[in-house]
């Protein structure tokens, strides 16, 4: 019963029984109108859709999750046949369930951080070879997958720990039968296992990251760094690096050293001895470089090529042979439209503005200055800086001037921010003064096939995985996982430029003795090999039954 409203009640009060009556007839209103709007209506294609501000990413892709089909598990319950994201779910953990997973057609060769990310299996040529390719690109990061155990390579012996290390300083070689039953009992495949992971780092200093030092000011940042502001402690540093630098090229020249790298802030350099890399001579690639960087070689008088704008303007004039100047012309013009922006100075432009004078508008007219007639000049030359297309290859004795342009670079160190004071990385694979030995992280783990029957290993080897390294753990692993695996890599992409190939008349097939180098042989014989990745570098690799494919 409705209560009345009193004398004593001010204007438009309404009592709780009318309070109640009036929600329950807005309910009864609201309910027609939530029916019409759940129904789905036609969107506009003018219409921006809405995002729900209360919707979470993973509330988000949940159903999308849920409807993707998975590929079936393979027949027969073989593993190695299965797609090669399934190997990634661990046995003994579950997944995160705030992690969104990729798309199956997301692209497995961008290694990522997390080891149990699902991927999916890129194309891989189809003709299986004995070796793979030469690949100078230094790896940061890589996965291998096997239908057999990796646990031979755990819980080494301190004897077997010893014998690797003892064994790699004599530059000892290991010969292995080309199956090992027994990985586990086999001596001989664990020490040379611990051999194979052995590098030669300067400067060490344990509390930083001093691998790659491209990009690196944020992993960097906010560690301890007590030379930043002590410019005695920046000049020792300086000194000790300096002799580091002159022993290494001191064993490359001798033959004792087939390489080294030097891993500045601003790029990176190859030193090769003779005979590898195609090149009958020693040899620097210097990647990325500028104009900058190009001049002062010059001033030096260091001599040099840039071995992919060559081959480009190669290209361009073989196709004007072909195709006709006209055509070549139009061709060039039409896929090039930075080119067609500023005009090319003529020479009467750049030397004389003396009708300019004629008219009377000298003073009027502003003139190009010397340097921007030069930076014009130059346009094609300067585009390429800070990329691939940049690199300088420096060749026979002129890698000597370029060891002391470096020593005396005051440039190569960095002057402010988290790397102030702090001398280039020095990576190599053999002992050189003032050297420190590292090794590589290695661990393995078992993965599970959804819908299978067997479990799939892998083994992840973290740190700056050498080219001889990847050679001499692929040597191992074909033998002890009965020549099949699989394995992704992580590639330090300023050092992919490293792979480009040499000029025709530089390509010579020159075999240089280099037997105390320290390499295996198998090794040294694939690093002898003209590259022949360009730009790019191994990022997949497969074995099966003893033969290579692989995927750039």
């Amino acid at each position: 019963m409705a209560a009345a409203a009193e004398p004593g009640d001010p204007p438009g009060f309404q009592r709780p029984p009318a309070m109640l009556r009036l929600k329950r007839k807005r309910r009864q209103r609201s309910e027609p109108a939530a029916a019409a709007a759940a129904a789905p209506a036609p969107r506009g294609p003018s219409a921006p859709a809405r995002r729900n501000p209360f919707s979470s990413l993973n509330n988000n892709n949940a159903p999308q999750r849920a409807a993707a089909p998975q590929p079936p598990a393979p027949a027969g319950g073989d593993p190695s046949a299965a797609p090669f994201w399934q190997f990634l779910e661990p046995a003994c953990e579950e997944k995160s369930p705030g992690r969104a997973e990729p798309a199956g057609g997301a692209d497995i060769l961008a290694l990522t951080e997390d080891l149990h990310l699902p991927t999916a299996v890129p194309k891989v040529p189809s003709s299986p070879r004995q070796e793979f390719p030469a690949d100078w690109s230094i790896k940061t990061r890589i996965l291998f997958m096997s239908s057999q155990p990796f646990t031979w390579t755990e819980h080494l012996k301190a004897q077997e720990e010893a014998q690797g290390l003892a064994q790699h300083c004599r530059a000892t070689e290991t010969t292995l039968p080309p199956s090992v039953q027994e990985p586990q009992l086999c001596t001989e495949l664990r020490c040379a296992f611990q051999q194979s992971l052995v590098y030669w780092l300067h400067p060490s200093l344990p509390w930083l990251p001093l691998f790659p030092r491209i990009g690196a000011d944020r992993k960097i940042a906010g560690k301890a760094c007590p030379w930043a502001q002590d410019e005695a402690l920046q000049q020792v540093l300086r000194s000790d690096w300096c002799v580091s630098f002159s022993s290494l090229y001191r064993l490359l020249k001798a033959g004792l050293c087939p390489y080294f790298y030097v891993c500045c802030p601003q790029f990176t350099v190859l030193f090769r001895a003779a005979g590898l890399g195609g090149s009958a001579v020693p040899s620097a690639a210097i990647a990325p470089t500028t104009r900058g960087f190009r001049e002062a070689l010059r001033s030096e008088g260091i001599e040099f090529s840039l071995p992919f704008v060559e081959e480009r303007a190669r290209r361009q004039k073989n196709s004007e042979e072909d195709l006709g100047t006209e055509v070549a012309d139009g061709l060039r013009g039409g896929s090039s439209a930075e080119d067609a922006e500023e005009p090319a100075l003529s020479d009467d432009d750049e030397e004389s503005f003396s009708w300019l004078e004629e008219m009377g508008v000298q003073d009027e007219v502003k003139k190009p200055d010397t340097i921007s007639i030069q930076l014009r000049k130059e346009k094609q030359e300067v585009q390429v800086d800070h990329r691939p297309e940049s690199l300088a290859l420096v060749r026979g004795s002129d890698t000597l001037t370029l060891l002391n342009l470096l020593i005396n670079c005051r440039s190569l160190v960095a002057v402010a921010g988290p790397q102030a004071g702090l001398p280039p990385t020095l990576l190599s694979p053999v002992p050189f003064r003032g050297g420190t030995m590292h090794t590589l992280k290695a661990r393995s783990a078992r993965a599970r096939v959804p819908g299978g029957s067997e479990d799939v290993f892998s083994l992840e080897v973290l740190g700056p995985v050498l080219p001889h390294t990847l050679r001499a753990l692929t040597r191992l692993l074909g033998p002890a996982q009965r020549g099949a695996f699989r394995a992704l890599l992580s590639t330090h992409q300023p050092s992919a430029a490293f792979n480009c190939c040499p000029q025709p008349q530089e390509a010579v097939g020159s075999q240089q003795d280099l037997p105390a180098c320290g390499l295996h042989p198998k090794a040294l014989d694939g690093l002898r090999e003209c590259p022949t990745l360009g730009k790019s570098a191994i990022r997949f690799l497969e074995m099966k039954d003893y033969a290579y494919t692989w995927k750039a």
